[in-house]
């Protein structure tokens, strides 16, 4: 029954705290809506917790919000109210039990129980604890009796649970893609993403920094997509990569990688950055210039500006100037003043699911619908300010079509004087008008990219 989430393992007991940190990051998420990555790092910072039980936690944490919309059906197979009608902490609860029983092998059922019980101590009265209690060990018992829907029966459905996706996301991509790539895309959204890492070019080369972190016993590789990017395939230690390395690297997917060097900035160009936090493409551009020039960073949010501040200084550049601005608000003064624009818009996000795990819960197929118009009008402001033979690049980490070239052909017919500028496919070679990654196929996060120029 079910998507193992894990081979099985020899017992081993594990403590009610690690239980309830996963259990608080879950309803902090679910109930909050905090992001699933933060609200875990501050958990491990507020809490003092051993690596075997932090990869628990993790575990726990990553696998039950995955699973939200598969432990919810399961429950509401063995319960006999409304899920609403359910406290969201003792709901949280419940999912977090049925998680272990049907999706982790080597936790005893009986172990799963009596800490939801605990839990449930925690949080309730009586009459909640018998009823968390009496529910999982229903589960318990019905735990080979529970099947999912046959393809047959309902494809939908049968791969919302079977893949842990909402069924509208299923849907939508059987559409675009058909059974089996939404089969693949799904699979690949389940899969835990490698750290990947930008090597700053400006103190250290990739073959330096991968013959250094070889030598400290880390596994990594060259990105076959970025001449920047490494992947960690192993790390013996986060906190000595980042104490001993601080400066000679910036996380980054190696989709995110390849916007720079497609926008192709020069040394002592002006660059204009419309929504740039927290500067992971910001700081490329500036390796890309060779820390000459000047580039102007922008965000609506001014915490965010901070961030990009914090990045660039850690990194040793020099040229990013940061402003606190809305993309689609025109500021006069650089109209017609810079030599390349970058437009990383937002967006549905839906290429990065695998990074972001409530994401897929929190998305909705009515919320896509927005994004189009946004995106227009950042497009539209951001390339008045592009010289005449100016370079714009226009990029999305969504994999939604009206987001991307639909937007970029909007776009051309309001303004003539662009257009399609073309570039090198960073794999293959050949010369494309725009990049759509697709991470069923692809092997990365799913990403659009596209370069325009304004005709001289």
């Amino acid at each position: 029954m079910g998507n193992k989430t894990s081979s099985p393992m020899p017992e081993r007991k594990v403590p009610i705290n690690a239980r309830l940190i996963a259990l608080r990051v879950i309803d902090n998420v679910f109930s909050n809506g905090a992001y699933s990555n933060i609200a875990l790092n501050k958990a491990f910072s507020a809490n003092k917790v051993s690596d075997l039980d932090r990869r628990f936690v993790t575990e726990l944490v990553y696998g039950s919000i995955k699973a939200k919309g598969t432990l919810d059906w399961i429950l509401e197979q063995n319960v006999s109210r409304s899920l609403n009608k359910i406290s969201p902490i003792i709901l949280n609860i419940l999912r977090l039990g049925v998680f272990q029983i049907y999706f982790l092998e080597r936790i005893p059922a009986s172990a799963a129980c009596n800490e939801a019980v605990n839990l449930a101590k925690k949080f309730g009265h009586v009459g909640t604890v018998k009823f968390v209690n009496a529910v999982l060990r229903n589960c318990v018992r019905n735990k080979e009796k529970i099947v999912y829907p046959s393809l047959e029966e309902n494809k939908i459905l049968h791969l919302a649970l079977k893949l842990q996706h909402p069924e509208w996301l299923v849907r939508r991509w059987i559409s675009d893609y058909g059974l089996e790539e939404t089969e693949k895309l799904c699979d690949f959204n389940n899969q835990a993403p490698p750290l990947t890492l930008r090597t700053n070019t400006l103190v250290i080369t990739r073959d330096e920094l991968l013959k250094k972190l070889a030598e400290d016993d880390f596994t990594v590789r060259p990105s076959e997509w970025s001449k920047d990017g490494i992947v960690c395939d192993k790390l013996p230690s986060l906190e000595l990569l980042f104490k001993k390395y601080n400066k000679c690297f910036y996380v980054q997917d190696e989709s995110s990688m390849l916007v720079a060097g497609i926008l192709e900035p020069k040394p002592g160009q002006r660059v204009i950055d419309v929504c740039s936090a927290p500067g992971g493409k910001t700081t490329h551009l500036a390796q890309v210039m060779a820390n000459n020039g000047e580039i102007i960073a922008t965000d609506i949010h001014a915490h965010k500006i901070g961030l990009i501040k914090e990045n660039a200084e850690r990194l040793g550049i020099e040229i990013i100037k940061t402003e606190i601005k809305d993309a689609a608000d025109n500021e006069q003064a650089w109209n017609e003043s810079a030599d390349c624009v970058l437009v990383d818009a937002p967006c549905s996000g839906l290429g990065v699911l695998r990074r972001r795990a409530e994401a897929r819960w929190t998305k909705t197929e009515a919320g896509l619908k927005e994004f189009p118009k946004l995106q227009l009008a950042i497009l539209n402001n951001a390339a008045r300010y592009l010289k005449q033979g100016g370079r714009l690049v226009y990029s999305t980490c969504t994999l939604e079509s009206a987001e991307n070239f639909g937007v970029v052909q909007a776009f051309l017919e309001l303004n003539k004087q662009y257009e399609l500028a073309g570039f090198t496919h960073p794999k293959t070679g050949e010369i494309i008008k725009d990049l759509q990654i697709l991470p069923q196929n692809d092997g990365i996060d799913g990403f659009y990219i596209c370069a325009l120029k304004r005709k001289a």
